[in-house]
């Protein structure tokens, strides 16, 4: 069996079991309502069967979704980079050096943590360089409440991407509807003001586990999926890239992000599907690329 008939059939038996999860939790909890009764949101989109079952392409086909070049190539590695910061012991002065290197070498983004978002949305204004942060940072453990709170106070701030961790214990324990309603959240509080990626922490998870986050974040309405928070046991990798890509298809992005520090590691993850590459070696995977090129050029 090919690679892509191999992702194809395992999404498929994914998306089967997580069907059957929701079903079970219908019969349990009455149209999968709340103490009061009242339907949860996931009832609304994931009701229909017939939808899921047709497959990931058309899985994806009703997605609610806010950024237009999700799936863009840039036309060099700089475009393709969030130049990020998430250290807890950043200080002002390292966050102000972060947002003149991504205005002055053109980085997709910078990504930083909650604190610093104004900063670097006053700093950043009119450069072209979108301001990141990161809700349910890193451990994905927050209460879906928190996480909306943060990505709503994030977007007030100025932000215009927000990088979100997953309840990775959740999808692990098979409880996809609190995974979906997560994501959901989150997506409720940034959609029209700010692109959406979901953190898997992909090196936590079995490849069915990790279709099965993908799934559920791009029915819930995610802009992009990404492998890892970089504070985990494993970061990056192109086969994860590569299996990410083929489960979500070309309408989503894919953020590769967690150990990539060079340009060999970022056009690897580029060549696997990556259309963003999150990484504190922006620089340095910039010179790399230009001092590479002008070889070429005096060759």
């Amino acid at each position: 069996m090919s690679d892509a008939a191999w992702v194809e059939d395992l999404t498929k038996r994914v998306l089967q079991r997580v069907l059957a999860g929701l079903r079970a939790e219908e019969a349990q909890a009455g149209a999968w309502g709340d103490a009061s009764g009242r339907p949860a949101p996931a009832h609304r989109l994931l009701a229909d069967e017939g939808r899921l079952l047709r497959g990931w392409i058309d899985l994806g086909a009703a997605r609610l979704g806010f950024c237009p070049e999700a799936c863009r190539t840039p036309p060099d590695v700089a475009g393709f980079i969030d130049h990020t910061l998430l250290k807890p012991e950043a200080t002002r002065a390292e966050i102000e050096k972060l947002c003149a290197e991504a205005a002055e070498h053109h980085f997709a983004a910078v990504c930083v943590n909650p604190v610093w978002v104004s900063l670097c949305a006053s700093l950043l204004e009119g450069a072209g360089v979108a301001v990141c942060t990161v809700v349910g940072f890193p451990l994905g453990a927050n209460e879906t409440e928190i996480k909306a709170l943060e990505a709503r106070r994030a977007v007030q701030q100025g932000a215009t991407e927000i990088d979100m961790v997953i309840p990775v214990g959740a999808l692990k324990g098979g409880d996809y509807r609190a995974v979906w309603a997560d994501i959901a959240a989150v997506r409720r509080e940034t959609l029209g003001a700010a692109c959406l990626k979901v953190i898997i922490e992909a090196a936590l998870l079995a490849d069915e586990q990790k279709v099965a986050a993908c799934v559920l974040s791009r029915d819930a309405g995610a802009d992009y999926v990404k492998t890892s928070t970089g504070f985990a046991r494993g970061g990056a990798t192109a086969r994860d890239v590569r299996l990410m890509r083929r489960v979500v298809g070309p309408e989503l992005g894919v953020k590769a992000a967690g150990g990539i520090r060079d340009r060999t590691m970022a056009e690897a993850m580029i060549a696997a599907g990556a259309n963003r590459i999150g990484a504190s070696a922006g620089v340095k995977i910039v010179a790399s690329a230009v001092e590479t090129s002008g070889k070429g050029d005096r060759e």
